[in-house]
């Protein structure tokens, strides 16, 4: 690997820039003096490639009512099918105003009130509580924790449940947050299976989909089989990639016309689909200018995870944790400490002084798990790691 064109062990104070990663500390965890290694964004500087695409743009002095040019959708397209290898026309891709928006959205319109959607925690807890705060019914088809650690889907127990709740849509997380898992092909051909033998629309959350480490390549839902393209709902986003979720930047493919045409509209009828002037800029420059970043941020996220690992490793050996296939968020077992999940929170909360994501709040089954963010300098990374051996080390 050559030299780096971006330093990623710079340090940069986010504090006093209403981050919601310091700002919250003190309602989420009971104070302030925490390192933050929780909310998946990373602490990395933006590409120089947006940042003076924004202020290229802001040198213009009128900042009015905005149509996204052809060239916004053609940077989604065509990024697509050069990362993905997904062919993606202009007809069948929309935009929504974030992803977890978007699954919203996607919740309200092709559901209704007391119908069901299956989710398979341990998985991102907004899954959840997007479809209860819309009166919709999550039932549960939890992952499959396997002896080496690694986690399947329980097919199963998934037709079982399809067949008793008949539900009418189906959350699939690809890749997976919180494990970091990317499906193989054979696993989203069988989910799309069941979703189209049984009527049901399958949406897939794709927002790590360009985050895959090792040289993995993402496998998009809907490319898999004639089935999945007919009941898939795809989501994705430039926001966890190149580090702009403040942009508030998504976008929604639809193959099926049959599941499009009313959905686009209804997206239409209320502007939801009317990107904000920053989105437009910053998607069309990270899409188009900033893939060596991205490069380079995927072999500083693996270095990290591998890092993560050897030193919990070393220091805690009844702890473990799964390599990221994708993502930067690593995944830690802590159940071998035999704490509970309770507890282990306390030590780490006040003992520690680090704030991770509790693995319980992406469902019981994460319970003494956590997610800790390694997008962050190696330093901080370092430090992080170093509070957490040093608070745990005595009660192994």
């Amino acid at each position: 690997m050559g030299a780096s064109k971006y330093n990623f062990d710079e340090i940069i104070d986010r504090r006093g820039s209403d981050a919601t990663k310091y700002e919250e500390l003190e309602v989420k965890y009971g104070r302030k003096d925490l390192l933050p290694l929780w909310i998946a964004d990373m602490d990395f500087a933006v590409s120089p490639c947006i940042t003076d695409a924004l202020r290229r743009r802001l040198d213009h002095p009128v900042l009015g009512y905005t149509e996204a040019p052809a060239a916004f959708w053609q940077s989604i397209c065509s990024w697509l099918g050069r990362r993905h290898g997904w062919e993606v026309s202009r007809e069948e891709i929309d935009y929504v105003p974030g992803l977890k928006k978007g699954i919203g959205l996607c919740v309200n319109y092709f559901t209704s009130p007391g119908d069901k959607v299956v989710i398979q925690p341990p998985v991102y807890h907004s899954f959840r509580s997007v479809v209860e705060s819309n009166f919709r019914v999550p039932v549960t088809n939890p992952l499959k924790l396997n002896e080496d650690g690694s986690y399947s889907m329980d097919f199963d127990s998934l037709e079982a449940l399809v067949a008793l709740e008949r539900p009418k849509m189906m959350i699939v997380c690809n890749p997976h947050n919180p494990i970091g898992l990317q499906w193989s092909e054979d696993d989203l051909r069988r989910v799309a299976d069941i979703c189209y033998r049984n009527s049901m629309v399958l949406l897939s959350d794709e927002i790590y989909a360009d985050l895959m480490l090792g040289g993995r390549r993402h496998v998009p839902t809907a490319s898999v089989s004639p089935q999945a393209e007919a009941v898939t709902v795809t989501l994705g986003a430039p926001s966890k990639s190149f580090n702009i979720p403040g942009l508030a930047s998504a976008w929604v493919v639809v193959k099926s016309p049959e599941l499009r045409r009313g959905f686009f509209d209804w997206l239409t009828g209320s502007e939801f689909n009317t990107p904000p002037l920053p989105a437009i800029i910053a998607t069309m420059a990270a899409y188009n200018g900033c893939e060596d970043w991205l490069d380079e941020v995927l072999a500083y996220l693996d270095a990290n995870a591998s890092y993560a690992i050897d030193r919990l490793a070393e220091a805690l050996p009844a702890v473990s944790a799964f390599h990221p296939q994708a993502g930067f968020g690593l995944w830690i077992d802590f159940r071998g400490l035999g704490l509970g999940n309770e507890r282990l929170e306390d030590l780490l909360v006040n003992e520690a002084r680090v704030a991770v994501s509790d693995g319980a709040s992406f469902g019981k089954e994460g319970s003494e798990f956590v997610r800790l963010n390694i997008g962050v300098p190696r330093a901080v990374l370092d430090e992080g790691l170093s509070r957490i051996c040093k608070a745990l080390s005595c009660r192994r």
